[in-house]
Formats: structure tokens, C-alpha cells, sequence
């Protein structure tokens, strides 16, 4: 059975995608435009530079070994030297006057050599309708400082095997950096929720040592008969004090935690057409095909069979 955060990054279909490693100098700037259902990340293998992201208040500095991460695929500059408004081109542009090939290491910039700053770029993809709050409520920028430190030897090893391999010339290298980057997002998720930051999006209730058994344990089993009562006696805590701690620290309350991630999972049922409406329900934790249905319009917006519909649209698009 998997852990509370493997099993809600599974369910939402994180994966990743390097799209290059890059070798800048002096000076230099790329404009990264925004994208949906992705999450983008850079990490500074060598070097520095300045990042501005759409909806943070302010541009950061990305030392070497730094790991940021832009949860909701919102537009950034990535940047280093002196005039970035001058030196920072579209992404497209950057591409084609460097005459990157989607091989190897992007080279760019300027002629000040010395200064080099090497990133890792690349993003993880999820399902086009998935939610769930641990993504949602994520700030428009996470910014880990010397990330191999903080996240474990075994990142700081993962993270230099990927340095190694991607773009390089070994073969297999580019799927090895690949696989391996997906340990990431999960690293980097784990790591802000037990951040004090996390108090102020809604999220520290995933650190909450007796909120995460009764999480867990409904996670492990969606489809049983969860109330207050049974999610409090896994949490070791009283009905009371379990609702209005958990009410303070995920600003939802148990229930419509429980009814939000039940229609992810019929989300995920109904995008698959062997799946009757029944077996849905089933999935879901209710005990009827009406019940459901009422539920699922009420949350998602839509009858069922319209979201089917929609989904196996999209699908073959």
C-alpha cells in the first residue's frame, strides 16, 4: 500500500520531463511562458542566477545547489548579468539563436565565459483533470535552498547522477536523468510541507503527526464508511478535538476532504470506459448509483456521464 503523499501524487499522474540541461554566460535571459497541468522546475547544478515568476512578490536569487520548483506552471524569466530587460528573450527565441537541436546541452549567452551557470530544466505533467489541494494550495514559487542538503545524501547523490547524465553522450543517460527526476516534485513537496511556510497555504495538516494516521488510513481504504468518529479514533484523538484541529490546519473539514478526494477517484474511474457507473460508485464509497451522482454534480459541476464524455474527448485529442 502506498504513503499518504505517494498515493496522492499517483493518483494525480505526476510525471516528469527534462527538457534540457543548459550551459549560460554572461549575459543572458530566458522567458519561460505559462503552461497548464505542469509544474516546472530548475535546478543549479553550476552557477547562478535570478528568477522572476508571474504572482510572487518578488525575483529570487538561485545559488548553486538551489532547487526551485513552480508549482502551477505560471510564466518566469530566468536571468544573469547586468540589463535583463535587454538580454531576456522569449524561450522560442533562445532555442533558435543557439541553435538548439533537443540533444545535448543548450548553449547560450554572452561572452563572459567565466561565468557559467549550468541548470537542469524540466517539468512534471499532471492528470488534465486531477486536483488536489496539496497541489492547488501550493505557493507560485518554492525555492529550496542547497537542495541536495536538505533533501538527504541519497538526493545530492541523485541529483549529480542527473547532472551526469542528462544531455551527455552515455547511452540510456537521458532516461536515467529522467526516471530519476521524478523523485523530485515528491522531495520537494515533503520538504515545504514540514516547512514552516506551509502553516500560511493550508497545508501543514500533512505534517500533523495524528492528522496524517487518520489521512493515511482513509487514503489506504476510500471506499469505507468514514465519519468524524472513525477518522478521529485512527488520528488517536476525540471527535471534537480532531474536527477543529483539522479544521484549522487544512481549512476544510474532514468530510469534504473526504468527498473531494472520492470524486478524484471517480474522476479517474469515469475517464476509463470499461468502468460502469456502478463500479464508480463503488470506488468511490457509495452505496448507490443516484447517491453518487448527486455528489459528483454537486462537486465537479457536471452529471457523470457528461464528465465521461468530456474526458474521453479529450483523450483522443
Amino acid at each position: 500500500m502506498l504513503d499518504l503523499l505517494s498515493d496522492i501524487l499517483t493518483k494525480i499522474s505526476v510525471q516528469g520531463t527534462l527538457y534540457f540541461r543548459t550551459s549560460f554566460t554572461m549575459p543572458w535571459g530566458v522567458a519561460v511562458p505559462s503552461f497548464e497541468n505542469v509544474a516546472r522546475f530548475h535546478f543549479a547544478h553550476r552557477g547562478n542566477c535570478v528568477v522572476a515568476v508571474d504572482g510572487a512578490d518578488q525575483p529570487i536569487t538561485v545559488a548553486q545547489g538551489d532547487l526551485i520548483i513552480i508549482p502551477h506552471g505560471a510564466a518566469h524569466s530566468l536571468y544573469c548579468g547586468k540589463d535583463p530587460e535587454k538580454h531576456t528573450l522569449p524561450l522560442d527565441t533562445v532555442l533558435e539563436k543557439s541553435g538548439y537541436d533537443g540533444t545535448g546541452v543548450l548553449v547560450y549567452g554572452g561572452d563572459e565565459d567565466d561565468n557559467e551557470t549550468q541548470l537542469i530544466c524540466g517539468h512534471f505533467s499532471f492528470e488534465r483533470h486531477a486536483r488536489h489541494i496539496l497541489i492547488d494550495r501550493l505557493p507560485p514559487l518554492i525555492h529550496i535552498k542547497n537542495y541536495g542538503e536538505v533533501a538527504g545524501r541519497w538526493m545530492e547523490a541523485t541529483l549529480r547522477v542527473i547532472g551526469d547524465e542528462a544531455g551527455g553522450h552515455k547511452l540510456g543517460g537521458d532516461l536515467i536523468a529522467l526516471k530519476m527526476s521524478e523523485a523530485i516534485l515528491t522531495q520537494a513537496v515533503r520538504a515545504f510541507i514540514e516547512s514552516d511556510e506551509s502553516a500560511q497555504w493550508g497545508l501543514n495538516g500533512f505534517s500533523d503527526v495524528h492528522l496524517c494516521k487518520a489521512l493515511d488510513a482513509f487514503h489506504k481504504k476510500p471506499s469505507a464508511s468514514w465519519t468524524v468518529e472513525a477518522m478521529a479514533r485512527e488520528a488517536g484523538m476525540s471527535r471534537t478535538n480532531f474536527a477543529v484541529q483539522f479544521q484549522r490546519k487544512m481549512e476544510m473539514s474532514p468530510m469534504q476532504y473526504v468527498s473531494a478526494w472520492r470524486m478524484e477517484i471517480a474522476k479517474r474511474c469515469l475517464a476509463d470506459p470499461s468502468n460502469s457507473l456502478t463500479d464508480t460508485a463503488e470506488s468511490a464509497g457509495y452505496a448507490s448509483d443516484s447517491a453518487f451522482a448527486r455528489v459528483f454534480k454537486k462537486e465537479i459541476g457536471m452529471t457523470p456521464a457528461s464528465f465521461r464524455k468530456q474526458a474521453q474527448a479529450l483523450s483522443v485529442h
